[in-house]
């Protein structure tokens, strides 16, 4: 699948919202490639939610983040996440300094040179409604 093919793909995910969350959803994800150029951007658009990390590589590590405001969610061995209710949770202090420890503890450093991209990892087969009924 080319560049223009996988956007569409995740366009087609994201416009599954209500259109005030799917906005949300865009805006998130251009402060996220804004900030982080060069980074793979890993979409899985699972059961319940659709999620979307960043890294330097397809490998995550952030289970070893440091978290005393315990903002970071889930019970992995290597991923966590946090929710975002609204895209502005990005300018957070306290979610930049996540941003900013897992960019200093990255095995591979991040490449703005590099031109970043995206990769569908999965796509559940069964899905909860995204929409409200009646919309």
């Amino acid at each position: 699948m080319d560049a223009s093919e996988v956007e569409a793909q995740v366009e087609g995910f994201i416009a599954r919202f209500e259109d005030g969350v799917a906005a949300q959803v865009r805006a998130a994800r251009g402060s996220m490639q804004a900030r982080l150029q060069g980074a793979l951007e890993l979409v899985y658009d699972n059961y319940n939610a659709l999620a979307i990390g960043y890294g330097p590589t397809e490998r995550q590590a952030g289970a070893r983040l440091d978290d005393p405001q315990r903002l970071l969610k889930g019970e992995g061995s290597r991923v966590r996440h946090t929710v975002l209710d609204e895209p502005e949770q990005l300018s957070d202090p306290d979610v930049l300094a996540l941003i900013d420890q897992a960019l200093r503890l990255a095995r591979t450093p991040f490449d703005p040179r590099r031109v970043g991209r995206t990769i569908i990892k999965s796509v559940s087969a069964k899905q909860r409604p995204r929409r409200p009924s009646g919309i």
